[in-house]
């Protein structure tokens, strides 16, 4: 048994690792990538693996983990601020497309309710196909590719009520038995919801805090395990989908301070699994049905992709989007999407369709995904030359991209302080703090700080350093702090680091580690109360501050020469010798500096900038 298991383990991953790079490489996406790969090693071709349906209904998780993604990504602040792109644009673009296929399905012989869920399964498009693409071209913040966002976000929410709905529609036995039994179906299913919620709303920080506290990646990657699974297994006991379940869970956790963490422990699992899903998904699809009846199979998946642009089109057109950003849309999402073969299967499960029409749609489908990048890629070659740049004109009703500019790194009292000048400037940032305690704290004044090790790479691209111009490094521990560095470095080499220097040492580190900027955190501080000092004493403001101006220049050049023999001890203490007899010949040659007290009262009477009992 154990063997057989890791006999289909290696033949999954091998048939990812050879197939994925080639589709992606040709621009045509991962997702195409499983499904071929799914193809390659089902019963249309190698038949290595002997039960597909299996593997299909077991990978299903690979969906419920990806609805969390998307709950834990849909802040409500966010959703309030894309409102009118979303619900607009997006829920046009739905509703006219699940009319009008709806109807040809109807037309075609459907009843009325398998011809609904027919027509919403493939007005939906793909999510990781389009945001490729316009990622692949960094079309992300243009006008076209925003709208495309909101409607895929838009696609996303609309697909939960159909799933939660599947199964009570499911049920003919049920709807010929009554009200009353579906009353009580639609009242179980509401209160597993509201326990979902409040349960969630109360329950999940207290358990995350713990989990945090431990330490213990493990355990903390163990909690967010379990929150996923568990809302998912009460929405199945309450005969809703489990993937209701898990983008509750989501939603509820999308304001938690650790959201980027849970994202960072998540995304492996949720990467792994969709791409089994996927792979199934290729090896259930009946490719013998494009041999036996090509003329049905392509005429249906170009009808589909005539159909679905016409509609993208006249949707944004209703939305008063630019006929240049239309035929953009309308190119980008023709196709079907990946929630098409989550949707038709649970219907074909259902019993709401039959397993032959669920077996030609989602060959549809899988086809139509196909042509796009290649229609988009004429497109953009072909035709979007000749159309005047009307997307280039600027546009105030979409929200601007919400990646962070900044990601700080420690939010301790020096973290603190860049942070409420960004704040004050209205500059986008995230915190990432990996105190839980601390965390906590500094949440209850207001600010959004995130738990997590900034160290870890996929906790940084969670937090959107790929997207990121600078990273502010304000730890406090040495090895830490460098640690952070030297990843960030390798990983996102477009950002500038900006690092706080516990001490000389520290400095010495991170200007060997070429950090775009680096201050020392005692440094400033200390020479602010050496010039009180002397003014103190009775000598001059302007004189004082000369010889901290001196003192300062003269330290930063005696850095860099210390960083020549970094390592080297003995030179090192030769080095600091040499630099406070060379500071003392500085200050006897400068005749700017009398260090007598000033004769008059004014000197030594002068309030100082900073009274005790002052805070910054």
């Amino acid at each position: 048994m154990a063997s057989s298991l890791l006999f289909l383990a290696f033949v999954f991953l091998v048939a990812a690792v050879l197939i994925v790079p080639i589709l992606k490489r040709l621009g045509l996406g991962e997702v195409l990538g499983y499904l071929v790969a799914g193809v390659v090693i089902g019963p249309a071709a190698l038949g290595l693996v002997p039960d597909a349906e299996a593997v299909l209904h077991f990978a299903e998780v690979g969906i419920i983990f990806l609805l969390f993604i998307i709950g834990l990504e849909l802040k409500p602040s966010r959703l309030r601020l894309m409102r009118k792109a979303v619900f607009g644009g997006g829920g046009l673009q739905m509703s006219i497309t699940t009319v009008v296929l709806a109807a040809g399905a109807w037309w075609f012989g459907l009843a009325l309710i398998p011809a609904l869920i027919v027509g919403f399964s493939l007005a939906l498009c793909s999510t990781p196909l389009v945001l490729h693409m316009l990622g692949e071209r960094h079309e992300l913040n243009a006008r076209h590719g925003r709208l495309a966002f909101a409607t895929l976000l838009f696609q996303d929410i609309a697909t939960l009520p159909v799933l939660a709905a599947i199964p009570i529609l499911a049920s003919g036995s049920l709807l010929e038995a009554g009200w009353g039994p579906l009353i009580t179906r639609i009242l179980i299913a509401a209160a597993a919801v509201v326990a979902l919620v409040v349960g969630g709303r109360f329950l999940l920080g207290p358990m995350f805090q713990r989990a945090a506290a431990t330490g213990s990646r493990e355990v903390f990657a163990g909690a967010s395990l379990a929150v996923v699974i568990g809302s998912a297994l009460l929405m199945d006991m309450a005969g809703l989908s489990m993937a209701l379940g898990a983008f509750a869970a989501g939603i509820l956790l999308s304001d938690s301070e650790y959201r980027h963490s849970i994202e960072a422990d998540i995304e492996p699992f949720r990467g792994l699994l969709l791409g089994l899903f996927f792979m199934a998904v290729g090896m259930t699809a009946k490719i013998e049905l494009l041999v036996e009846a090509p003329g049905l199979v392509l005429g249906l998946t170009g009808a589909l992709l005539v159909t679905k642009a016409f509609c993208v089109m006249m949707a944004a057109r209703l939305f008063r989007a630019s006929w240049s950003d239309s035929l953009n849309l309308a190119m980008l999402l023709p196709q079907g999407g990946e929630f098409a073969f989550v949707l038709l299967t649970a219907a074909g499960g259902s019993f709401l369709l039959d397993s032959a029409t669920v077996e030609l749609l989602i060959l549809v489908v899988s086809l139509s995904m196909a042509a796009t990048p290649v229609l988009y890629l004429l497109h953009v070659r072909l035709i979007r030359p000749l159309l005047q740049p009307a997307a280039s004109k600027p546009e105030f009703d979409m929200p601007r991209d919400e990646s962070p500019r900044i990601i700080i790194a420690g939010f301790g009292r020096f973290g603190q302080i860049v942070g409420r000048i960004l704040q004050g400037l209205k500059i986008p940032y995230t915190v990432l703090d990996i105190d839980a305690r601390h965390v906590q704290v500094v949440r209850r004044y207001g600010n959004e700080v995130y738990y997590g090790d900034a160290a870890r790479i996929d906790l940084l691209e969670a937090a959107g350093a790929s997207k990121a111009q600078m990273l502010v490094v304000a730890v406090s521990d040495v090895e830490s702090s460098m640690r952070i560095i030297e990843r960030a470095q390798k990983r996102f080499p477009h950002l500038k680091i900006h690092a706080r220097a516990r001490n000389r040492y520290h400095a010495l580190l991170l200007m060997r580690a070429n950090v775009s900027y680096l201050q020392r955190e005692l440094l400033p501080g200390s020479l602010d109360m050496t010039r009180e000092t002397l003014i103190g004493l009775g000598i001059p403001r302007d004189e004082a501050q000369h010889a901290v101006d001196i003192f300062r220049r003269h330290d930063e050049r005696t850095l860099q020469r210390q960083l020549e023999v970094f390592g080297n001890e003995r030179k090192l203490i030769q080095n600091v010798q040499q630099a406070a007899s060379e500071l003392e010949q500085l200050y006897e040659a400068d005749e700017d500096i009398v260090m007598k007290p000033d004769s008059s009262e004014a000197g030594a009477q002068e309030a100082p900038r900073h009274q005790p009992g002052n805070r910054d």
